[in-house]
């Protein structure tokens, strides 16, 4: 049973923080903060899951009994395990939870649009399953931002923060590997606190379990769009599934390395555990993408590194100002577009989709 705990004093944890800050973090558009999206309504009208009914009508029977009904709430002792941080563990974690209440949102926002803009039955439900999921997600992480006067204002984040167009398939591809990497992230951090617990220094990893089961059945259920839509995964389109999963790692990998202290309070190596991460996210993705990213390419591994040390730059030139600054960002800027260009012509692994769609999570 559950109840309502005392909030600490977030003058205790952290003077300086406030919620105009943490929104206007929340707010900012680059090309690795969380985005928010609008898409071609019609399109996805016209989305047709038949071939695979019988999985899709017993994915939703599983939304609908709503196992996590009672999860993102603060227990007990919640409260008592706040504790004041170290300045630079501090401010990774913090911007950590603002980058992750912003993508929690950003989906609840895009999956209320779809449900009211919809009337095709399937889609209309699984949205507004997915936006109640994404919904609780995003006000737990809120209100452990707001232990530290950092809650984001997320009706004044859905009026300002600006939207991009993706065009359905752009949505499935990209939600379906954010998803399966987002299962891959939290159940190894999990995990790795389960062994050792006197490195958990914030309650929310706890829950980190049951949430994970959310990201993996949201993951679940756009496989099962783009398996009833096997057009989606030939030609062309193969192509796009590239993209995404190299800017999904990419993105991953320079997001990770730019917060060590995050990592190093949790014990883990960033480059050791992003690799695991993506190792489990390519065991998970050959269900329905027909080509995963070889990760243990010498070239791939030297790319991502130089990505990262490219990025950094870039974050040097932009933190200077001025004139010399912006022509540095943009020099960094194109050289950054290159490796990632570099990255996305390496060899990949092609496969044969399995036969079944739906899989056990692989922890």
């Amino acid at each position: 049973m559950t109840t309502t705990t005392q909030r600490p004093d977030p003058a205790a944890l952290r003077p300086k923080n406030t919620s105009e800050e943490a929104t206007r973090k929340a707010e900012v558009s680059n090309l690795l903060s969380p985005r928010f999206y609008t898409t071609d309504y019609d399109a996805m009208n016209r989305i047709d899951v038949t071939p695979v009914r019988a999985e899709w009508d017993a994915m939703m029977a599983e939304y609908e009994g709503d196992n996590n009904h009672d999860h993102f709430q603060r227990d007990e002792a919640f409260a008592s395990e706040i504790k004041p941080l170290p300045p630079e563990l501090n401010k990774e974690f913090m911007d950590f939870l603002i980058s992750s209440v912003t993508s929690e949102f950003s989906g609840c926002v895009l999956y209320n649009e779809i449900k009211k803009s919809v009337d095709n039955p399937d889609i209309k439900q699984l949205m507004e399953y997915m936006a109640r999921d994404e919904s609780r997600h995003a006000g737990f992480i809120n209100a452990a931002l707001k232990d530290y006067g950092l809650g984001v204002d997320l009706g004044g984040l859905k009026r300002t923060k600006a939207y991009t167009y993706f065009k359905p398939k752009y949505i499935f591809y990209s939600v379906y590997l954010s998803e399966k990497i987002g299962y891959a992230r939290y159940i190894t951090i999990f995990r790795q606190l389960e062994r050792h617990p006197e490195l958990r220094f914030h309650p929310i990893f706890r829950w980190f379990e049951r949430w994970c089961n959310d990201e993996y059945r949201h993951g679940e259920s756009f496989a099962l769009i783009l398996r009833a839509n096997p057009h989606l995964l030939r030609g062309g389109n193969v192509y796009w599934i590239r993209f995404f999963l190299l800017a999904v790692y990419a993105t991953m990998y320079v997001r990770d390395h730019a917060r060590p202290e995050l990592k190093a309070a949790m014990g883990l190596a960033p480059t050791a555990y992003d690799y695991e991460v993506f190792r489990v996210t390519n065991e998970i993705s050959r269900q329905v993408y027909p080509v995963t990213l070889d990760i243990d390419l010498p070239a791939f591994r030297s790319g991502m590194d130089r990505l990262f040390q490219v990025m950094q730059k870039v974050d040097a030139a932009k933190a200077r100002g001025g004139l010399v600054g912006w022509v540095q960002r943009g020099w960094w800027s194109v050289a950054a577009a290159g490796v990632f260009a570099r990255l996305y012509l390496l060899p990949v692994k092609r496969h044969d989709l399995p036969a079944t769609v739906r899989m056990a999570p692989v922890w």
